[in-house]
């Protein structure tokens, strides 16, 4: 797990606790560590929640799915990010969402009540765990409403205005990379990939923006 302490000890969960502490507390957290190749569901919808993912490396989209297979993401997860913690906090009897690698991805897999639930060897330690859960908790709540802002724009262009608007905020820069390909932005924004790709050649055509692959700049 020595390894894998050095990643976590970037990561918001394991956020102030020493290297030395992480490798204690994985073993309290009977933490295991697994690796997965692209498109492979890490977690399914219907699933009985109980684990927090952390991606170790790669990364993995959080997706919903209607009857006919049509998907929306929710979310995506990168390096040192958590994933399904809501859900396995909530204790929903089953997952509204599947969680899938986006690429070749490791994560790290800790049963949620081990995190919240301290223990003789390392409550200390546990204390820091809860207060930095709680923090990451209330960041998602933040992220998924301004996803709705975003969904909740009328058109194509205003959604896509919004997200890259947001997106250069957060980078402090004209110039910027977004997490997604193409076909993953159009499935985050809830649009038709066709349709979104006219619209970005549109607003390149306007003088509005540049872009190439997941790297844009506003203008």
């Amino acid at each position: 797990m020595e390894n894998i302490s050095k990643i976590l000890k970037n990561t918001g969960l394991f956020a102030g606790i020493e290297e030395e502490n992480i490798d204690r507390l994985l073993g309290c957290l009977s933490a295991r560590a697994a690796e997965f190749k692209k498109d492979v569901y890490i977690m399914s919808m219907g699933e009985k929640p109980s684990d927090v993912g952390i991606v170790l490396s790669g990364s993995v989209n959080i997706i919903s799915e209607d009857y006919w297979g049509n998907r929306t993401i929710i979310a995506k997860a990168t390096a040192g990010e958590l994933f399904a913690e809501a859900f396995s906090c909530a204790d929903v009897k089953k997952l509204p969402v599947s969680v899938v690698s986006a690429e070749k991805t490791s994560v790290l897999l800790i049963d949620y009540k081990k995190i919240i639930t301290t223990c003789t060897s390392a409550c200390v330690f546990h204390t820091s765990l809860i207060r930095n859960m709680l923090q990451i908790l209330a960041n998602k709540s933040i992220y998924l409403m301004k996803k709705i802002e975003h969904t909740a724009r009328r058109t194509t262009r205003e959604k896509l205005l919004s997200y890259l608007s947001d997106q250069a905020i957060a980078a402090e820069s004209s110039s910027f990379d977004i997490p997604f390909n193409r076909q993953e932005l159009a499935d985050y924004l809830c649009v038709d990939r066709s349709a979104m790709s006219n619209e970005l050649s549109k607003l390149r055509d306007e003088g509005i923006l540049e872009f190439k692959k997941n790297h844009f700049v506003l203008k």
